[in-house]
């Protein structure tokens, strides 16, 4: 088995950032030494773009936000669910993760950052949520690392709190999709989702008994 070969690294906050490769099609993520993301896992990226574009397969030029890009594959997900006028914006902390995407791991995805679609914005989620105008989006994918989970309780959480939720409800249109990736249940943050006036669904129909999807449809 051939060994991994480290493309490049990244120091954060969190440690160093890395890409390995083994093969052609074979990428890790790693941070601080302990694997991020792997190129062989994508079920889960893949059914939240799937769940959260469902709804817009019909409109002519819908308009979607991804919260984190990874290896890309819920962009490429969500550009296979989205009709030809679709716009994909994706917010990414890391402009060397927006490289990676778009150079070594290209291949993963078919090239899928570079499709005419899709706009990578290098910032916060969070912030681009805030400051977009009311009804911008049809639909938010946030696909941040752990998801909802115990330690994000507190009411000014940037992405699961009330205040956050408050925002992200202003920046979908009526009808739109809020998909949360979660890596666990959080029965609080389903009760803060409907607080916040979306009608919620939970999808557990991935391979992982725990990895679960919230799907917070706007009311009108």
């Amino acid at each position: 088995m051939k060994p991994w070969k480290t493309l490049a690294t990244l120091p954060t906050a969190e440690g160093a950032l890395e890409l390995r490769q083994r093969g052609e099609r074979e990428f890790l993520l790693v941070i601080d030494g302990r694997v991020l993301m792997t190129s062989h896992e994508r079920i889960s990226e893949e059914r939240l773009a799937t769940l959260g574009c469902a709804h817009l397969a019909a409109r002519p030029t819908p308009r979607i936000l991804i919260g984190g890009l990874g290896m890309a594959y819920t962009v490429r997900a969500a550009l296979d669910a989205l009709p030809a006028g679709a716009q994909v914006e994706v917010a990414e902390l890391s402009p060397a993760v927006a490289e990676w995407c778009r150079g070594p791991m290209a291949v993963l995805t078919n090239h899928a950052v570079g499709d005419p679609r899709v706009n990578v914005i290098i910032g916060d989620v969070a912030k681009v949520i805030a400051k977009a105008p009311t009804g911008s989006y049809d639909a938010i994918l946030l696909d941040l690392y752990e998801g909802p989970h115990a330690a994000s309780q507190r009411g000014d959480d940037p992405f699961y709190g009330p205040g956050a939720l408050a925002k992200q409800h202003r920046a979908l249109s009526p009808g739109g999709v809020l998909a949360v990736w979660s890596e666990e249940a959080d029965d609080a943050y389903g009760k803060r989702l409907r607080g916040a006036g979306f009608d919620v669904t939970v999808d557990r129909s991935g391979a992982s008994r725990t990895h679960i999807v919230y799907l917070g449809v706007r009311r009108r």
